[in-house]
């Protein structure tokens, strides 16, 4: 075989692709290519340095060959140019491993009859991959053969990056919201995807439910390790391991808003990279759109509280590792679950619980829940602050923030203190049926309700599951429902007005919007029907507890 050299004019010009993510074939896959299995390869150091990833071949037998190359490339050899000294021999490999060769392929039978010892030990120590051919092949042959298989995949990656583009343009284009493109990111990776804001803070989450307890938990602290290795990983100008997040920064317009993080998972065709920044191209672009600052985070606490509501978490471990790595911290602290109505104040809640030195997630509240307006903080404090009176209006006039007409239209409806997500969950629903009842009003600003103060709304709250509960309100109330359902009555209505104002039927007709005459008429129609006298104690006591389990099981 003749003596192959080459020199800086004749390098060979090989197109720059992205690091090992984007599918270019491994130095093991190269070695099961037809063209090189015939030359009878030999792998004389291998393991994980197999799985180097190939950029192009290059064919060269000159010593000064290093200095020609960018990283990536299988060098294809005989060997014949190579330094005759040993040590000489050792830093030619040591120069092939700094500027990152994939491996090292050398033809035996022209020059050399078998690998130098200290090649082989050099190529181990460096953990670089040597393949050792017994038989000769035509280095164009197979050159050709290695770079028709890199074509190909870049084209299918060229292709693959396309498809992407254009399904995530498409979900920026119709305005598509956070969680629903990080749920496509997820599909596309087959891997679980977290956005993220500056702080840390999780917005949006597309994670199997089993992984969500080790995930979330301590959420913080790994990702800030994570973004630590990612910077250190970029300053030495490396790839991302398999077993690393994969991080990429949701931007524009020289504003960074969050991180899109990408768990270990299979290898994509146009590049995870790749697809993880089309999926924050779009975030970016919908972050443009929106405007408002802190839409994302509203939009992500929202869901998070509607899907606890609604009981969308595989158990209490996962659910309360996903809330606190959005920002509501829970071990440790006070929680309490609040319904506000008259305003909208999702967009203040976690501001307002800032002034108390807490946080605090906002969701919708069932349309039942006392108004169509009504929302649902979850709110936690830090265990040196009791939630009094004062701290209640401080609240109140944080969420208002600044509107005076909307301070005095706040009803807030304060569920019992909880130290646990199961707890905390029943505080929240104390608070719904406390919000459900008729609020007084006797002066300006907010109106401030707690269950504390119900002790009977708390018992029905605390067994409204119990059926012999529900069938004592179904079976007192059966006439007037009825009765209501047939004619759009409102016999229940005034009867929840008598039973909100016991001895005072002159404030029951007013809560009622009825003349007198017309509320006595009900009251002596509601006597009929049910059959009782609605002067007993017992029996509106028995009736109050009735409403109170109809007011609780209702949506």
């Amino acid at each position: 075989m003749a003596d192959r050299r080459e020199d800086e004019a004749i390098q060979t010009n090989r197109p720059v692709l992205e690091p090992a993510d984007d599918g270019l074939p491994t130095v093991r896959e190269i070695l099961t290519i037809p063209a090189v299995a015939q030359g009878i390869p030999e792998v004389l150091s291998g393991g994980e340095a197999l799985d180097a990833h190939v950029r192009w071949a290059h064919v060269s037998d000159s010593a000064g060959v290093a200095r020609l190359l960018n990283g990536g490339e299988l060098l294809l050899t005989t060997g014949s140019g190579w330094p005759t000294e040993p040590a000489e021999l050792a830093a030619f490999i040591g120069g092939l491993v700094d500027v990152g060769v994939a491996g090292l392929v050398l033809e035996l039978g022209v020059h050399y009859r078998y690998v130098p010892a200290v090649v082989e030990s050099a190529a181990r120590e460096h953990g670089l991959a040597l393949v050792a051919l017994h038989r000769e092949v035509k280095f164009v042959a197979l050159t050709e053969a290695v770079h028709s298989r890199i074509i190909s995949v870049q084209t299918a990656a060229l292709r693959a990056r396309d498809e992407v583009r254009e399904r995530f343009t498409a979900l920026a284009l119709r305005g598509s919201p956070p969680d629903f493109i990080v749920q496509q990111l997820a599909q596309t990776l087959g891997a679980a995807v977290v956005l993220e804001n500056l702080a840390h803070e999780v917005v949006a989450a597309e994670v199997p439910l089993a992984a969500e307890v080790e995930l979330f938990t301590r959420w913080e602290s790994r990702s800030r390790a994570a973004h630590r290795r990612h910077d250190e990983q970029r300053r030495l100008g490396n790839g991302v391991a398999a077993d690393e997040w994969l991080i990429v920064p949701v931007e524009a317009r020289g504003i960074r808003w969050g991180h899109l993080i990408a768990l270990p998972g299979p290898a994509h065709p146009a590049g995870r990279t790749s697809v993880l920044e089309q999926g924050a191209i779009a975030l970016a672009l919908g972050r443009l759109a929106d405007g408002a600052a802190d839409e994302w985070v509203r939009i992500g606490r929202q869901r998070l509280v509607d899907g606890l509501l609604d009981g969308r978490f595989a158990g209490l471990p996962a659910a309360s590792a996903r809330i606190e790595a959005a920002g509501l911290p829970l071990e440790g602290a006070r929680l309490f679950g609040v319904v506000v109505t008259g305003g909208a104040v999702a967009a203040t809640a976690d501001a307002a619980a800032r002034e108390l030195g807490g946080r605090a997630l906002a969701g919708a509240a069932p349309e039942s829940a006392g108004a169509p307006t009504a929302t649902i903080v979850v709110l936690s404090l830090p265990a040196s602050r009791t939630l009094d009176d004062a701290s209640l209006n401080t609240f109140a006039a944080a969420l208002a923030a600044g509107d005076s007409a909307m301070l005095d239209r706040l009803v807030l409806s304060i569920g019992s203190e909880a130290s646990d997500l199961d707890a905390l969950l029943g505080s929240v629903q104390e608070a719904i049926d406390l919000a459900r009842g008729p609020a007084r009003r006797s002066a300006r600003g907010p109106v401030l309700r707690r269950s504390d103060d119900r002790p009977l709304m708390r018992l029905v709250t605390a067994l409204r599951d119990d059926h012999r509960l529900l069938e004592h309100g179904e079976r007192m109330l059966e006439p007037l429902i009825d009765y209501d359902l047939a004619r759009k009555g409102d016999l229940l209505d005034v009867l929840g007005a008598v039973l909100a104002h016991p001895g005072n039927r002159t404030a029951a007709a007013s809560a009622s919007h009825l003349s007198r005459s017309v509320f006595y008429q009900r009251l002596a129609l509601i006597g009929d029907l049910l059959g009782v006298d609605l002067d007993d104690g017992e029996t509106l006591t028995a009736l109050h507890l009735a409403l109170l389990v109809r007011r609780s099981v209702v949506r």
